[in-house]
């Protein structure tokens, strides 16, 4: 497991050896500065999209990173510690997963209320993956040009190097699960 406050201190102490302000490592990392001040405080622990994209504003791999900062093979993450994020339009997510050295994975919960488009997000690079289940209501899911609409129990698999969209246009929450393997670097557009 990788202490925050550790983690912090080694980002605090790379962005310093670079002679990086806060503002600029956040702006290259395409962060907050918000967040990167609080994981640098060791109050937040990031996801690992987030840790990735401060490893690329240090110019560093991931693993190089990490190096040396897991302390144990076991990593828990307990609820009371999941980043939880609220979005403009009433939609909420949950990040479930621990951060693992090396491994761009992450499981999300998220809630779309009724009537809730999350909007379109950008391809990923070649080799990233998403997954996707229902808990409950209907979702519809846009991949490329086409749309799915997935109900409770639903899952589907889809390569996210493709532009993909999530929606509830149903008059209940829609709960939906996300688990992604994401590849760097992403794309633009």
């Amino acid at each position: 497991m990788i202490d925050p406050v550790i983690l912090g201190r080694r980002l605090h102490d790379l962005r310093a050896d670079r002679g990086l302000a806060l503002s600029a490592l956040a702006k290259e990392a395409g962060v907050s500065v918000s967040m990167l001040s609080a994981i640098e405080r060791g109050e937040k622990t990031p996801t690992v999209v987030v840790l990735s994209r401060i490893a690329d504003g240090l110019g560093l791999s991931l693993s190089r990173l990490l190096a040396d900062l897991e302390t144990d093979r076991v990593i828990v993450r307990r609820a009371a510690d999941q980043d939880h994020v609220a979005e403009a339009g009433g939609w909420h997510r949950t990040v479930l997963t621990p951060v693992v050295p090396g491994v761009n994975f992450e499981w999300i919960r998220t809630t779309l209320p009724a009537r809730c488009d999350a909007g379109t997000f950008p391809a990923y690079a070649p080799g990233s993956h998403e997954f996707v289940a229902v808990e409950s209501g209907t979702l519809h899911l846009g991949v490329g040009d086409a749309e799915y609409a997935l109900t409770a129990g639903d899952s589907l698999y889809f390569p996210a190097d493709a532009r993909h969209s999530y929606a509830n246009r149903g008059a209940e929450p829609c709960v939906y699960h996300v688990t992604a393997l994401i590849m760097r670097p992403r794309k633009t557009g």
